[in-house]
C-alpha cells in the first residue's frame, strides 16, 4: 500500500488522486491540502469511510511533518521549487506537477537536493505513458528504424486552449509561471530526449507573440466580451462559449462549474479574467515558436509550437526506417502511426490500442498511466533513482526560450 498526500487539489491533483483512490487495494490518499478548502474536502473525502485530513495552507500542511509515502504537488507553476524544497527535507518521494521549477538553476538545484536526501522525483510527463507513445518508444526499441537520425515533432495548442491557459489564464504571463516553452510543450521536450536516447548539446530557438495583442483587436472590440461586442457573434474565441461548446474548460478554473447555472457562468464571465477580450490582455508568452537542436548523441531536431493548430504529430528518421504519426496523419485518413521500411518501400500500421474513455481518459490515457504505475516508480521494480527524472527535457525547453530572448545559439556546458 502507498500512501499518498496531495498538495493542491485543482484540476491536476483532484484527477491523480481520483484516480489513485479508485485502485484502493494499491493506494490510499492520506492527507490534502488547498488554499480552497471544497477542493481539498473532495479529495480529503475520496475514501468516505476514513477521510483524510484537510490543510488550507502549505505551511500547516508541512509543519505536520511526513504524512505519507508519496506527495503530489499540483500548485501553481511559481509554486512548485519551493513546495518541493520543502518535501525533499521531510523525506517525501515526489510526483511533482510540470514544470519542475521556474528556472533552470532551480530544476538543477531540485535535482541535486533529491540526490543528496536520496529522495526521487517524478515529473507528471503523463504522455510517456499514454499507448501512443509507448507504442512509438517500442518501435525505436525493437530497432526496427535502426540508428535515429533525426526527429521532427510539433505541437498545434488549439486557438481557444491557446486563449483559456496562455491568453486569459494563469500562464499567459512568464513572470508569473513559466515560458510557454515549458509551460505547454515540457512533454515534447521531454519526449524528443527519450525518444533520440540523449540530452540536448545546442539549440537554437525563434518565436514571439504575434497574434494576440491590442494592435489586431477589430474595430470597437471592448476590453471584456460582452453582448454588445459588435463582433461577439463570429468572434473565435468569444468568452460567452464558455456557456456552450467550452463549458467544459470551465472546470479548470470554476469551482461547481459542472452543475453552475447560466447566470453564474455569466456573471463569472463580467467579472473574471477569463472573460476579458483576447487582444486587450496582459498576456506576454509567445503564441507560436520553433526549435532547431542537436543531442549529444548527433541526433538532429526541430520542434513547432503554435497556437493555430491542434494535436501533436511526429516523424522520426532512421537509418532502416522512417515512423510518422500523431493528429496530421489521423486527420487525414491516414495510419496514425505507420513505419516505412526504406528496403521495400512497404509502410505498415502500428496499431495503437487506445483505452476506453471510462476509468482511462485524460491525455490520451497518460493521467491513469502514469497513477497506475506510481507503486512501481517510487519502490516497486523499475522505481526511479534519486534525483529529478525529467531534467533532461526541461534543460532543452530552457535553453532554447534562452537562445531565442538572446537569438543566440544556446550550448550546453556543464558536465552533465
Amino acid at each position: 500500500m502507498l500512501t499518498i498526500a496531495t498538495l493542491g487539489c485543482g484540476a491536476r491533483g483532484r484527477t491523480y488522486s481520483r484516480f489513485a483512490a479508485a485502485l484502493p487495494d494499491r493506494y490510499r490518499i492520506v492527507a490534502a491540502c488547498d488554499l480552497v478548502e471544497c477542493r481539498a474536502q473532495e479529495v480529503a473525502g475520496l475514501h468516505p469511510e476514513q477521510p483524510a485530513p484537510v490543510f488550507l495552507t502549505a505551511e500547516d500542511f508541512f509543519a505536520a511533518g511526513k504524512l505519507a509515502d508519496l506527495l503530489i504537488i499540483a500548485t501553481q507553476d511559481r509554486d512548485h521549487y519551493a513546495h518541493a524544497i520543502r518535501a525533499i527535507s521531510l523525506g517525501y518521494d515526489i510526483l511533482l506537477e510540470k514544470p519542475a521549477a521556474q528556472s533552470l538553476i532551480e530544476c538543477e538545484d531540485l535535482d541535486q537536493k533529491a540526490r543528496e536526501a536520496g529522495v526521487s522525483i517524478g515529473l507528471c510527463f503523463v504522455l510517456r505513458y499514454t499507448p501512443f507513445y509507448r507504442s512509438v518508444k517500442e518501435v525505436i526499441d525493437s530497432g526496427k528504424l535502426g540508428r535515429i537520425i533525426s526527429i521532427h515533432a510539433s505541437e498545434g495548442v488549439e486557438p481557444y486552449h491557446q486563449a483559456h491557459s496562455f491568453v486569459r489564464g494563469h500562464w499567459a504571463r512568464s513572470e508569473h509561471s513559466t515560458p510557454m516553452i515549458l509551460a505547454k510543450c515540457s512533454h515534447d521536450a521531454d519526449l524528443l530526449c527519450w525518444f533520440a536516447g540523449s540530452e540536448i548539446a545546442e539549440i537554437s530557438s525563434f518565436g514571439r507573440l504575434d497574434f494576440f495583442r491590442k494592435e489586431n483587436a477589430p474595430v470597437g472590440a471592448p476590453h471584456r466580451c460582452s453582448d454588445g461586442c459588435p463582433h461577439a457573434k463570429e468572434c473565435l474565441y468569444d468568452a460567452h462559449r464558455y456557456l456552450t461548446d467550452k463549458r467544459g474548460w470551465l472546470r479548470m478554473v470554476l469551482d461547481g462549474a459542472e452543475t453552475a447555472s447560466d447566470e453564474k457562468v455569466t456573471d463569472f464571465i463580467k467579472t473574471s479574467p477569463w472573460g476579458r477580450c483576447v487582444y486587450h490582455c496582459d498576456n506576454d508568452v509567445v503564441d507560436h515558436q520553433v526549435i532547431s537542436g542537436e543531442m549529444r548523441n548527433g541526433v538532429t531536431i526541430a520542434f513547432t509550437m503554435t497556437a493555430f493548430d491542434s494535436g501533436r504529430s511526429m516523424e522520426i528518421y532512421g537509418t532502416k526506417a522512417t515512423l510518422k504519426g500523431g493528429a496530421a496523419w489521423k486527420e487525414a485518413k491516414a495510419y496514425e502511426l505507420s513505419v516505412r521500411d526504406h528496403a521495400t518501400g512497404v509502410t505498415t500500421e502500428v496499431p495503437v490500442m487506445h483505452p476506453c474513455e471510462e476509468g482511462y481518459a485524460g491525455h490520451g490515457g497518460g493521467d491513469f498511466g502514469i497513477v497506475d504505475s506510481l507503486d512501481k516508480l517510487f519502490g516497486g521494480r523499475g522505481a526511479l533513482q534519486p534525483g529529478l527524472d525529467g531534467l533532461a527535457g526541461h534543460r532543452l525547453a530552457l535553453l532554447a526560450e534562452a537562445s531565442r530572448l538572446t537569438k543566440q545559439t544556446a550550448r550546453v556546458t556543464i558536465g552533465k
